[in-house]
């Protein structure tokens, strides 16, 4: 790949390198170069198609919001995914219970602690030990 950088920049060396093919050979070369600059066209004008609908639009959009009165803070704000119900808030303790002096609180979700299973297994009930 150096090399053809190098020639195309060169018009001497791409010359110099030229006498040493045959005219077919030459002929050749030239077809498959002019078929990759019409892909490359192609390919540029197809990207710059995609660039002017995607801005088009764009600017359809900009023009909704502003006839909505709303900003684009405001969209972006409403159209960000929620986060989870419960995903990040605390839950306020459902138990609490008073053991030797010290308070132990639970909210009654996952495991249960360990001073309340043994408060419990002594054949108390959770209604005793609930915050009303």
């Amino acid at each position: 790949m150096s090399l053809l950088l190098e020639l195309a920049g060169n018009k001497a060396k791409a010359r110099a390198a030229a006498k040493e093919l045959s005219v077919a050979q030459l002929e050749n070369l030239i077809a498959g170069f002019n078929n990759a600059l019409e892909k490359a066209k192609e390919e540029a004008a197809a990207y710059d198609a995609e660039r002017a609908l995607k801005s088009a639009r764009a600017e359809e959009i900009a023009n909704l919001i502003a006839k909505s009165g709303l900003t684009m803070e405001e969209v972006a704000l409403l159209t960000t995914p929620k986060a989870g119900a419960t995903k990040g808030k605390t839950v306020e303790p459902k138990y609490r219970l008073t053991v030797e002096g010290e308070t132990h609180e639970w909210t009654g979700r996952g495991r249960t602690p360990k001073v309340f299973q043994a408060y419990f297994d002594a054949g108390n009930s959770r209604d005793s030990v609930e915050i009303k």
